[in-house]
């Protein structure tokens, strides 16, 4: 089995493209930076130190690179059985044409294999959003024919990959952490559904899209504001303070009751889960970096992010929401200047105050009540900490 796999950063090599490799298929990394994309297609091999309570170097092979913008990639996707991303959620628009164009290659081939593309993103129904990005540049004559053979399966993705080590003397090695989840939508593949040891396939994605979104992503952010707040560099040295894990998990725990209704979870091994996480915050063998993890603020503050829909979901089960709250009041604090989002937002906050920060970057309404709680909440942590 053959798979590109568009992406050759951290993410692509320690997480999807290991796993793939891993299960004998052979990946060619896709990716803009020549420097990388040679080294890896001259070594055809790099290695990724596995850290939890140990820590042990795995060597990934079966492995190949080239270059996005060249004409080897749509050689490859004309054959190749399977397509990965992990480009980050800002880069997906950017490379539909090049699909589009593989996808055009394989049927003027008479390659009529079913293809499936899973984009492996930090974002919910991406590769429903690629899909539409990569039909505004297929010829329209190849529509029909793509909705049939042609695969867009959405995918929920979690493990924690750090910035690589500026030490390290091999630049293709990667640290990760041991635990891995790649779930996806076994409704949206075309043809026989792979089997990839390390790919779990659901037929209700949303359900774990969602349990990733409002406990690991939820708890990795208000570890985050509350660390920054606290004058922390890590997130483990955020989760080891006794005060901000109490917080951390209550916050989890609260927008774990709202997954608990939704979906049916159940509750004992909910709890098991967020505390599973908890320790993989507190891994000594990964240096997070607050700066990293608490970057675009704006984006984590919107109605669909991993601060807003579960407090979201708090008030439409009418459910505590106070330690959730205390994290959408503290990322009103992050303030980065080398990150542009924040600058805006401390610039607007500055301005306007905390309800007109709120409803702008939130979605709140301006009668909603739960602004009051926030800005309360602010109030007390600038009195507290500024």
């Amino acid at each position: 089995m053959k798979a590109v796999h568009f992406g050759a950063g951290n993410i692509g090599r320690g997480f999807i493209g290991k796993v793939l490799a891993d299960a004998d298929v052979n990946v060619t990394f896709a990716d803009v930076n020549k420097p990388l994309v040679d080294q890896l297609s001259h070594q055809q091999s790099y290695n990724v130190k596995v850290v939890g309570s140990d820590s042990h170097i795995e060597k990934v092979t079966r492995i190949n690179a080239v270059n996005s913008n060249s004409a080897a990639l749509i050689e490859q996707m004309t054959y190749t059985d399977l397509v990965t991303t992990a480009v980050g959620p800002a880069i997906l628009d950017k490379i539909a044409q090049t699909i589009a164009q593989g996808i055009e290659a394989r049927f003027k081939a008479d390659n009529l294999k079913p293809l499936n593309i899973i984009a492996c993103e930090n974002m919910v129904r991406g590769t429903t959003h690629l899909k539409q990005e990569v039909f505004k540049y297929l010829a329209a004559s190849y529509h029909d024919l793509a909705e049939d053979k042609i695969g867009f399966v959405d995918s929920a993705v979690d493990r924690i990959v750090p910035p690589a080590d500026a030490a390290n003397d091999d630049p293709l090695d990667v640290t990760v952490e041991t635990f891995s989840e790649w779930i996806v939508d076994e409704t949206q593949f075309k043809g026989d559904i792979p089997s990839i040891e390390g790919m779990e396939t659901t037929a209700n994605l949303m359900a774990f899209v969602e349990r990733k979104l409002f406990t690991l992503n939820t708890g990795h952010i208000i570890t985050a504001y509350l660390g920054a707040l606290a004058g922390y560099k890590t997130v483990r040295e955020a989760i080891e303070d006794p005060d901000i894990r109490q917080q951390v998990k209550a916050a989890m725990q609260q927008s774990g009751a709202v997954l608990i209704r939704r979906y049916g979870f159940d509750s004992q091994l909910h709890q098991s889960y967020i505390d599973k996480i908890i320790e993989r915050f507190a891994n000594p063998f990964l240096v997070d970096d607050i700066e990293r993890v608490g970057r675009q603020p704006i984006r984590k503050l919107g109605a669909n992010d991993r601060l807003l829909k579960p407090l979201l979901g708090t008030l439409e089960y009418n459910l505590d929401n106070q330690y959730l709250v205390k994290g959408i009041a503290a990322a009103l604090f992050y303030d980065n200047p080398a990150d542009p989002q924040a600058l805006e937002l401390q610039d607007y906050l500055k301005q306007h105050g905390v309800r007109a920060c709120l409803i702008k970057y939130t979605g709140l309404g301006e009668n909603d009540a739960i602004l009051d709680n926030i800005e309360t909440t602010y109030l007390a942590l600038q009195k507290q900490y500024v």
